[in-house]
Order: structure tokens, then sequence, then C-alpha cells
């Protein structure tokens, strides 16, 4: 089964190897052409039974595929002994319908008989008129198929485009097109609103800097040795070192008294 060729939905070329004449010929063409008048019939006559058949039938075979003739080859005769249809388990025959690169589909004898090419075509009609059915599609389905498709298309279509419409609609009604500058004027205000927090808060935290400022300023203010130099005291210093005992100086150290509005030179006596 892997090896079998699908048959093409809808050929414009069946290729036909049969006898030219009989019923078998004629049963295909009527069928093929009741179902779709636009195909096209390809007859390669072969003998369909009888001393050398089977190399006719090859010839025609690879003649099909080597000027590609046809979409589609059927392989046909009516019913008959098996001497009649042996030309059809022939191991030649059997191998040109496997090298094919067109699909073939056999119709050979009725439909109780079988032979080697039912098995190796890629499909098999029980009877030629079957063939034609199997290989031509009837153009009136496929005209109604297309025409409820086409319908079912526009429905979906006109869904489409009502869905589309109601979601229009309800876009256009909406505030963002009704005021398009609504929302504008809404997020400047609240804009405005954070910016004069912003401000405030910066403003605030400015003013209470301010405030531990003058604090800590009086702080360091009142610990300040100017304050105490203004009382009335004095620093004393020897070589720029400060004194603060009467054990660092001896008699004749030069000092340095540093008050309130000057500095002035000593001497220890």
């Amino acid at each position: 089964q892997s090896h079998k060729i699908k048959i093409p939905f809808m050929p414009k070329n069946i290729g036909v190897l049969t006898s030219n004449t009989g019923a078998v010929i004629r049963d295909i063409i009527n069928v093929s052409t009741r179902r779709n008048p636009n195909v096209h019939i390809r007859l390669l006559p072969v003998p369909v039974q009888g001393q050398g058949a089977a190399e006719k039938i090859v010839e025609a075979i690879q003649r099909m595929n080597e000027e590609n003739l046809a979409d589609v080859i059927i392989l046909a005769r009516g019913g008959g002994s098996l001497e009649d249809l042996w030309p059809f388990n022939e191991e030649m025959v059997a191998r040109a319908i496997y090298a094919s690169k067109l699909p073939i589909i056999s119709a050979v004898g009725h439909e109780t008989d079988f032979t080697i090419a039912d098995f190796v075509a890629d499909l098999r009609a029980p009877t030629p008129s079957a063939a034609a059915e199997l290989a031509v599609p009837n153009i009136k389905e496929v005209e109604e198929k297309i025409k409820t498709l086409e319908n079912r298309q526009k429905l979906a279509l006109k869904k489409q485009l009502e869905l589309k419409s109601l979601r229009f609609q309800k876009c256009m009604a909406s505030k963002v097109y009704k005021d398009p500058y609504g929302n504008i004027n809404e997020k400047y205000m609240l804009l405005d609103k954070y910016f004069k927090q912003l401000v405030t808060g910066l403003q605030n935290k400015v003013k209470d800097e301010k405030t531990k400022m003058v604090e800590q300023i009086a702080k360091l203010d009142a610990l300040s040795p100017l304050k105490t130099l203004a009382r009335g005291y004095s620093i004393i210093t020897k070589q720029e070192h400060m004194v603060k005992s009467v054990k660092q100086l001896e008699k004749g150290d030069n000092i340095t008294l540093t008050l309130a509005d000057g500095k002035v030179p000593a001497i220890v006596k």
C-alpha cells in the first residue's frame, strides 16, 4: 500500500488502455462524459488477450509515462476465461504497472475476476464503468459542494462583519472617542496635583532642615570658646600649644594671651 499513487481528484486527461472495439471503451466514454463532459479521453488501443498482448500493454504503459499523455490511466477489458485474462497476470505487465509514474486504475474482467495487475495497480475497479466513475468526479456534485462552501463562506464572512461592526460601534461609543481630551485632562490634573504635592513636600523639608540648622548653630554658638572669651576669660598658649596647667610654665617663658578682641604676647615672671 505504501507504493500506491493517489488518484488525482480532477483529472483533465484520462488515458485508456484497452481494445478500440467493444463495449469497454464505450462504457468508459459514456460514464466519463456524463460525469464531466470537459474531461478528455485518450485511448491507446492494445490487444487485451492472446499472444503478444502483454508486450503491447507494457509498451502502451511506458509510452503514456514517457509522453505524459494522461493524468491517470485506466487499464481495462471485459470479462473472459482465465486464459483470456492471462496477459494481466504476466510479470512484465505487473512490473510496468509498478514502475509507472502515472497512477493506474485496473478494471480487468468482471467483479469476481482477479488478476495480478489488480493487486499491483494503484486502485482496482470491479468493472470498466466503475473505473470511469472512480477516475472522473461528478461535476454536478462538485459544483453543488462548491456552492455549499461558498454559502458557508458568505455566512461566515457576514457573521464576521457583524461582529466587527458591533465592536466598531462599541469602540466609537467609548469615552476615548467621544471625549479624546478627557483622559489627557484627567492625567494633566493628576500630574499637576502630584507636582504641587512634590513642591509642598520639598518646601516643608527645606523649612524643617533650616529649623534644625538654626538649632545646631545655636548649640555650636553656645559652646563656642569665643563666647567664653567675651565674658573676660583668655586662652594661654606656649609655642602654639594650649596651656592648661601652671606646671606647663616656667619663669621667663614666652606665652601668648588670646582675648576676645585680640592676642597679647607676655613673659612669665
